[in-house]
């Protein structure tokens, strides 16, 4: 037995000296100091196991998988990159491995009996042990309310699909997807269409392109046509949403325009339909009702939603904690329609629930019973196979959309997409060795100024040749079109021409810290970008100063994720005044102006993490890996990044291709049990 586990005492210490070197949180000692002081008679494997899943939370897990750590035990603790270990006052902490060296599964798992702390269900213990996996007690609620409440909606499938009146809907699927000219296969669209319209609960899943705001939009006019068909007087009340207030702001947008485009002439009373299905997106937390400095929203299940149907956009964002919250809030006849795309970036929180669920999507496994039915109301038929008789009631509400209307066949950023995606590092390469006009790559050595200078130029140039901006592009509309004051029209279409010309280009990154993350580059790239004379300064406030939200603001009607770019709005007088211009986010390309010193909680972004980038998309897309590999750097961010492109994508390499290579290898696998039990 190692020292470090002689005694619970011994164990706080390891605790201790493990979060003064980062490799806990703070939070996570300190709650092991707390179970300890409520029962300090605790095993010592029990106080380390408390620490680690407290930790595994704060990394996004929603447990910790006691067989998990002693397989890798580094996997539990932040450990420095490659392995490195600084010293504290000459002597090394120890590393995990060491720690647990001897430890079997049953010791830890007989150390984790104890009536105080631990549970193994409902109760009031701080922590929950089921089986290998070991949660903090207010994640393991979320678990259970999230399949409880997704199962509930599942058990009614059978009664909503024989309610349905199977002409009607078959006749309004035909009005809305006309058979036409199409890519060979099935109409995936038209399929996820009846799926959602039987179903209290359904997914929506596929990469970008593939149609998903066009799905849902098509399912909602479906869902008017039926309800105002049964009763003309009680349209269905329909709420859109979105995780952030970028999310958002981009669904209003794309959904105002396809209602627009909605050919509804073959349905009756298509007009009527077109005005029930609404344009308006809000976030979460809006939605919910949010209760400052508290978790609790205004809805919730005493008190639940005025609604029929919600649709939340970008559902791989939305962590287990807010898919409890929204599950709860929802009218048990309430129907709820997730979009998203499952092989994104998970939520920042603990949690992929999106993920999760989307498990088999790929597979199918539809039912013989959904497969006929689907050929019923839809003329298409699956594929064989796709048909598992074993199917779950899980697996018939999930669609996946496959395929992308954005990339071609032949696109450089639809191939480099999917051999990331799909774990090949080598096809990867093999992609960027194709040339393709819509790829291109710099590499980066600190030691080589050549590199230097080709990064410089990729971002502040660009190269518009080839169709890619860089960022003097909206730097020179901000000054080339500025209007005179007394236009206020005019000040307000050149504001919405700047952030379009914006959104031409934006450097992604996978770090915060350090010469390759956020608070290195940003500083950077300001003082390339004013020594090219295209701002004026690059510290404090000053006009092209890009910012993005951190913090919802209810009171500036700015959510988390809301880009703004500051300008020097001009005055009858001739001066100036420093106004950061956002997109009002009502899809009509209005303007929301705001003083700078009323902005507590943004950052500057000539650099955006991946992460903050979900929800957004740029023509021109740049990758910033850096030098060294790092525990964040997985399959997934690369994805996530490369897709923010619809046109343009630039990797800009500072590790020779050895970063790419085994953060393609690596996928984020978040720990949870929520499909344990699964009907």
């Amino acid at each position: 037995m190692n020292p470090a586990l002689a005694d619970s005492h011994a164990t706080l210490a390891l605790v201790d000296h493990w979060a003064r070197h980062g490799w806990l949180r703070a939070l996570d000692a300190a709650f092991a100091r707390f179970l300890f002081r409520e029962a300090g008679a605790a095993p010592p494997l029990l106080i380390l196991a408390a620490a680690l899943a407290s930790h595994q939370l704060g990394r996004g897990h929603a447990c910790l998988d006691l067989a998990d750590v002693l397989g890798d035990p580094g996997f539990a603790l932040s450990l420095p990159p490659e392995g490195r270990v600084e010293e504290e006052g000459g002597v090394p902490p120890p590393l995990p491995a060491a720690v647990l060296a001897g430890v079997t599964l049953a010791d830890w798992q007989a150390a984790l009996v104890h009536e105080q702390l631990v549970g193994s269900g409902p109760g009031s213990t701080p922590l929950v042990c089921v089986g290998r996996r070991v949660y903090l007690r207010r994640y393991w609620q979320y678990e259970v309310a999230v399949r409880a409440a997704i199962e509930a909606r599942l058990a009614g499938l059978a009664e909503r699909q024989a309610s349905l009146p199977a002409a009607a809907l078959a006749g309004a699927l035909d009005a809305l997807f006309p058979r036409s000219a199409r890519v060979a296969g099935p109409d995936w669209q038209k399929l996820a269409c009846a799926m959602a319209a039987r179903s209290a609960f359904a997914i929506v899943t596929g990469g970008p392109g593939t149609g998903k705001t066009t799905t849902v939009v098509r399912l909602l006019a479906v869902l008017q046509a039926l309800a105002l068909a049964d009763s003309p007087a009680r349209p269905l009340r329909i709420r859109l949403a979105a995780p952030t207030g970028k999310a958002a702001a981009r669904l209003n947008e794309s959904i105002a325009g396809a209602v627009a485009r909605l050919d509804l002439a073959a349905l009756p009373d298509g007009e009527r339909i077109r005005a029930a299905i609404p344009v308006e997106v809000t976030t979460l937390h809006r939605l919910l009702g949010s209760r400052p400095d508290t978790r609790h929203f205004r809805h919730h299940a005493g008190n639940p939603l005025g609604v029929d149907v919600l649709v939340v956009d970008e559902a791989s964002m939305v962590d287990l904690e807010m898919m409890a919250a929204v599950l709860a809030a929802l009218p048990p006849a309430a129907r709820l329609v997730l979009l998203g795309d499952k092989d994104q970036l998970a939520s920042v929180e603990a949690g992929a629930v999106l993920g999760e669920l989307c498990r088999r999507a790929a597979e199918g496994h539809y039912t013989p019973d959904t497969v006929a039915w689907l050929a019923g109301v839809t003329g298409e038929q699956v594929p064989a196979g796709l048909v598992d008789a074993a199917g779950t009631p899980l697996d018939q509400a999930v669609a996946m959309l496959r395929h992308s209307h954005r990339f071609s066949s032949t696109s450089g950023i639809g191939r480099l997409a999917a051999a990331v995606n799909g774990g090949e590092a080598g096809a990867a390469e093999a992609v960027f060795a194709g040339l393709h006009a819509d790829l291109a790559r710099v590499e980066v050595d600190a030691r080589a100024a050549a590199g230097e200078a080709d990064f410089r130029r990729l971002v502040v140039e660009g190269t518009p040749s080839a169709g890619r901006e860089g960022y003097r592009h909206y730097l020179e509309t901000l000054r080339n079109t500025r209007p005179p004051a007394a236009d206020r029209a005019g000040i307000d279409a050149w504001a919405a021409g700047v952030l379009t010309a914006h959104g031409q280009f934006q450097l992604l990154c996978a770090l915060r810290r350090g010469p390759w993350g956020v608070e290195g580059l940003n500083p950077r790239i300001a003082g390339w970008l004013r020594e090219a004379g295209l701002i004026a300064d690059d510290e404090g406030w000053y006009e092209g100063r890009p910012v993005l939200v951190t913090r919802n603001d209810y009171g500036l009607g700015l959510m988390n994720g809301d880009m703004g770019i500051t300008l020097a709005l001009p005055l009858a007088d001739g001066g100036s005044q420093l106004r950061v211009a956002f997109p009002s986010g009502d899809g009509r390309n209005g303007i929301k102006w705001v003083l700078p010193s009323r902005l507590q909680a943004v950052e500057t972004v000539f650099a955006l993490t991946v992460h903050k980038s979900q929800g957004s998309e740029f023509t021109h897309a740049a990758l910033a890996l850096p030098d060294s590999l790092n525990p964040i750097l997985t399959r997934e961010l690369v994805y996530t990044g490369i897709t923010r492109a619809r046109s343009g994508f630039t990797l800009v390499d500072a590790s020779g291709s050895r970063v790419l290579e085994q953060a393609v290898a690596r996928r984020v696998l978040r720990l949870s049990g929520l499909l344990d039990g699964f009907a």
